[in-house]
């Protein structure tokens, strides 16, 4: 293969408002960016890292430039799956490559991932946890969006934040979601209000490690693993505790094997969800290839930074669309 340049750096980029979720405030965004040349063409990746598991962008470019002689020596997608494990690093490099490839070829990634007409997509709204008051405020700033994610926390105000919400946003599709900040008791008790709120989906009720007392739970309302589903390894645990897997590139490392995720899923009779971990524009366009396959989407992320890439995702009405003049395609110049 042709040698490669790599390239690392390390970015921070400040959320708009302070954003919370059980366990977890973001005022800013740290991101490893990775870009690859063959000397013609640039791929370039973002990873943010899974901060529960200290998979953090300053670890990571430890991780990255620990390989960069097997990198920068060429290396396709599935030898890098076992150069690196699953997580922030991977996903940087993985959609680097992906990116270098389609545009030594001429095409989009949409296109070498065999999506011929891609279509944009209706994207949740984050409503970060606060007071019942602020979240109901913070869900009417995004206007009349078609869909609305709620983190909830530990703490007692749960059915008190979905009551003010559906209140405010009486059409809206609302799912929930607790970041394992419940146990099974308070997610039983929890369900009759989500019930009465018309909840569509409560995402990871319970802690890693966990999911075994949700065994046998009967809930009308179907149940998306996110924490619990890390790589694609962790697929057979989830089956009749779980009826959706969120996918998200940082966890799983990269785009390569979120596909893969997403079909073996659906093989299984899961639903699929892809999500994010923060980051700009340059981390939701990979995970927008892996959208065009999911049944819920949640690539906000760029809404809830201060600004975000100058090329950027398009987003309008609760719906976003990505352009390969963002990632994934021709440079813009071959554009003009």
């Amino acid at each position: 293969m042709t040698r490669l340049k790599l390239t690392t750096r390390l970015e921070e980029w400040a959320t708009h408002s302070p954003f919370r979720i059980t366990g977890k405030v973001w005022t800013s965004v740290p991101l490893l960016i990775v870009e690859l040349s063959d000397g013609e063409h640039i791929g370039r990746g973002e990873g943010a890292g899974v901060y529960y598991c200290d998979d953090t962008p300053a670890k990571m470019i430890h991780e990255v430039e620990a390989v960069r002689d097997a990198i920068e020596a060429g290396i396709t997608r599935a030898e890098l799956a076992q150069l690196l494990p699953p997580g922030g690093a991977r996903n940087a490099v993985d959609c680097a490559l992906w990116e270098l490839e389609a545009r030594q070829q001429g095409t989009t990634v949409m296109a070498l991932a065999g999506i011929s007409d891609p279509r944009p997509l209706v994207t949740v709204c984050t409503v970060g946890a606060d007071t019942p008051e602020a979240m109901a405020q913070q869900a009417l700033a995004y206007g009349p969006v078609p869909a609305l994610k709620l983190k909830l926390t530990e703490d007692p105000s749960n059915a008190d934040r979905v009551r003010a919400v559906r209140a405010a946003c009486p059409k809206a599709w609302i799912g929930v979601d607790a970041n394992q900040g419940l146990n099974r008791a308070t997610t039983e008790a929890l369900l009759p209000v989500l019930l009465e709120a018309d909840v569509a989906l409560l995402e990871q009720p319970v802690p890693v490690g966990l999911d075994a007392t949700l065994d046998g739970l009967k809930s009308r309302i179907p149940l998306a693993a996110d924490e619990s589903a890390q790589s694609l390894a962790d697929l057979p645990s989830l089956i009749g505790r779980y009826q959706m897997v969120n996918i998200k590139l940082d966890k799983c490392g990269g785009l390569t094997e979120a596909l893969e995720i997403a079909k073996q899923a659906s093989v299984l009779g899961l639903k699929v969800m892809v999500g994010n971990m923060l980051g700009t524009s340059w981390s939701m366009a990979p995970a927008y290839v892996v959208g065009q396959y999911c049944d819920v989407v949640d690539l906000d992320g760029p809404l809830l930074l201060g600004r975000d890439r100058d090329v950027a995702a398009h987003y309008r009405h609760g719906h976003v669309e990505i352009s390969p003049l963002v990632w994934g395609g021709k440079d813009a110049a071959a554009f003009a």
